[in-house]
């Protein structure tokens, strides 16, 4: 087959090439494109495409009726270019019509296949062909008019994590398009019981950012088969640049899933809803049939010593951010989202793959066009990358990467227990010795002369050179729900009992949701935790069935009472700048820890912190089963606004000298 493709390229050589060919040594020999990495530029009367692909022999398109056509209308050789890239243009107005290239490299370890290029703004069904469209013609009325939602400042952030399908797909949802994008454009969905589901659920908790779970073109759902009901998370990226076909109402219209994806943008922000898009740069669905090998074999991939993939993403490969072409790809990828689908902030699954370096020049980027433009991510890889651990953007190197975050695994399982044992608890279950990573928490992993870091886990310094630059939760979409967890790791008073009961369920809930959202960090949700939802203890449901994975909205009736806490608190933090002071220095000389027993976590912001009405606010996590009592700062009298699972700015009682914190609860005073 080789022998074929080599008679093939010296066929067409002198066809397809206007400069001869250069010989590289090696891949990170090889020039950089001038000018953008998008590969086709439409006109009505003329579409021109430009591949970088400096090592191959020669690039054929071809150009189709339609997504499936066997055979092309019409094919090309591109002319090779200086910069390393391949250049040609059909005349015309193409629109509606197909394309692919396919690529003859003799480093290429596969055999060539069809390939929409590495920079598809446009597909058919499955994505394996581009689609030439007019991107104009993809927005929705009003568009241009469209803006972000108005913040102040980074520390004012409330993320709300969620996947189309788990949000909407129950029928209980009542919403009309159920798992698809426009399910979040839909007003006026109730459940059942005739409470709000949809946006107006998301409106009603107040939350500022939803972050939607991989939203791109993605390799495990097969387009052409949705009736089959298949379900996955979405991380094993195609076309990084293009919106998944099977979230739209119609994944054989190109138009259809970039449409109906701004109108879901659009709605959210007129909602006053900020989007966060998660993003998977760190590595590709598979190797062979990937975009990135299919154009220039090996350049995007990192390698180990012995020329195999390395595998720091788990996934069987990892990319190269710090080569120049692969940053260059990623700074224009999140630049188009931005800039075409006015995307609002970024979630970098794996963010430790990639290299400082790239991630300090994206957020230069973003920070020109706005810097309330959030951008964060995991700090830490599956496995090592095959990149020295000072050019990684763990945690440990935020401090180099200003206006950056990163999760905190210190909070997260300080509160529940850590990742690798669903059947270890922590603070929540009452066990002792946890309180120093939840103060580490609830600073912001900023450095605190109250914070012991002896006693910090998985940390010995901090990390963090602002509190914003912590996310601050207790649970996400990459592990057991909170309530599942809860039940298999907390023992029930009751010996006669198997699990803890919905009521000390409940009140664990809000006690660890209290902590979250009162820390300085940017305090992040799970949807459904406010629900009480569960996953029948599935601790990684990526590919489980909707039977396991979707949000029955019955829940909210049911459960009334968390969902009012969650407003409340996020209401309460909304009002009260000392929750948001969004500056080291602010934080170190307003906040306070307080002395308290084991099981107990308290802390006084003080001095009307970052300006706020109240001039002290006192707060208290008691994880024991019996109450407690705390001595309040100044022996003065406070006003509690948040106890016993009640959430009244108003006052609900006033404390004199000493509050009395009920068992699994948390209280929130002022005076």
């Amino acid at each position: 087959m080789k022998n074929i493709f080599r008679i093939m390229i010296a066929a067409t050589v002198l066809a397809g090439c206007s400069v001869s060919k250069p010989h590289y040594e090696s891949v990170d020999d090889y020039p950089v494109k001038s000018g953008s990495v998008q590969e086709v530029k439409y006109s009505p009367t003329a579409t021109r495409f430009s591949l970088w692909s400096p090592n191959a022999d020669s690039v054929r398109l071809s150009i189709y009726a339609s997504a499936e056509a066997v055979e092309p209308e019409c094919t090309q050789w591109l002319k090779r270019q200086k910069d390393g890239s391949w250049q040609g243009t059909m005349r015309g107005d193409m629109q509606g019509k197909y394309y692919s290239f396919r690529v003859w490299d003799p480093r290429m370890q596969y055999e060539p296949e069809e390939t929409p290029g590495i920079f598809a703004t446009a597909v058919g069904v499955n994505g394996r062909r581009g689609a030439i469209i007019d991107m104009r013609s993809t927005d929705p009325e009003w568009w241009s008019n469209d803006c972000r939602p108005a913040m102040d400042k980074v520390a004012d952030a409330i993320i709300y994590e969620l996947h189309h399908r788990d949000y909407s797909i129950d029928p209980s949802s009542g919403v009309q398009h159920r798992g698809k994008f426009l399910a979040l454009t839909e007003h006026g969905t109730v459940s059942p019981e005739g409470l709000a589901t949809g946006i107006d659920h998301l409106k009603q908790l107040g939350v500022t950012h939803v972050q939607i779970l991989p939203s791109y073109d993605y390799g495990s759902i097969d387009e052409t088969r949705l009736h089959d009901n298949r379900y996955n998370w979405g991380y094993d990226p195609i076309n990084y640049n293009v919106p998944e076909g099977s979230y739209s109402t119609d994944p054989y219209d190109p138009t259809s899933r970039i449409r109906e994806f701004k109108q879901m943008v659009q709605a959210l922000h007129k909602a006053g809803i900020r989007v966060i898009l998660d993003v998977v740069y760190n590595h590709t669905y598979d190797v062979a049939h990937s975009n990135f090998t299919q154009t220039v074999p090996r350049y995007f991939y990192r390698t180990r010593e012995d020329g195999s993939l390395g595998n720091a993403s788990g996934c069987g490969n990892e990319t190269a951010s710090e080569r120049p072409m692969m940053q260059q790809f990623m700074l224009e990828s999140v630049r188009w989202w931005v800039e075409e689908y006015h995307i609002d902030g970024f979630r970098f699954d794996l963010m430790a793959i990639h290299d400082i370096s790239t991630m300090n020049a994206i957020r230069a980027m973003l920070d020109e066009i706005d810097p309330t433009i959030l951008l964060y991510g995991e700090g830490w890889a599956a496995e090592t990358p095959q990149l020295e651990e000072a050019l990684r953007p763990i945690k440990a190197n935020i401090a180099a990467m200003p206006g950056i975050g990163a999760f905190s695994d210190e909070l997260r399982d300080a509160l529940r227990g850590p990742f690798y044992d669903d059947h270890q608890g922590a603070f929540l279950a009452g066990l002792p010795g946890h309180e120093q990573s939840i103060r580490f928490g609830i600073v912001g992993a900023i450095e605190h002369p109250q914070v012991d870091m002896t006693k910090v886990n998985y940390s010995n310094r901090p990390w963090a050179l602002q509190p914003t630059q912590l996310i601050s939760y207790v649970s996400c979409h990459d592990d057991m729900m909170l309530t599942d967890r809860l039940r298999a790791s907390v023992k029930p008073a009751d010996s006669k009992k198997s699990v803890i009961g919905d009521d000390e369920l409940m009140r664990l809930d809000m006690l660890a949701q209290t902590v979250v959202l009162t820390s300085q960090g940017l305090p992040f949700l799970w949807n459904g935790e406010e629900l009480m939802r569960d996953k029948k203890g599935v601790h990684n449901s990526y590919c489980s069935p909707d039977s396991i994975n979707a949000i029955d909205w019955h829940l909210k009736a049911r459960n009334q009472r968390l969902c009012d806490y969650y407003a409340g608190l996020i209401a309460l933090r909304k009002a009260h700048p000392a929750f948001r002071l969004g500056d080291a220095e602010l934080v170190r000389e307003h906040l306070e820890f307080i002395d308290s027993a084991d099981g107990v976590v308290a802390f006084c912001l003080k001095d009307h912190a970052g300006g706020d009405a109240w001039r002290n606010i006192v707060v208290i996590a008691n994880a024991n089963r019996e109450s407690v009592k705390v001595s309040l700062p100044d022996d003065e009298s406070y006003t509690a606004v948040v106890a016993n699972g009640q959430v009244n700015t108003d006052g609900l009682y006033k404390c004199e000298k000493t509050a009395v914190v009920a068992a699994q609860s948390a209280m929130i005073l002022h005076n």
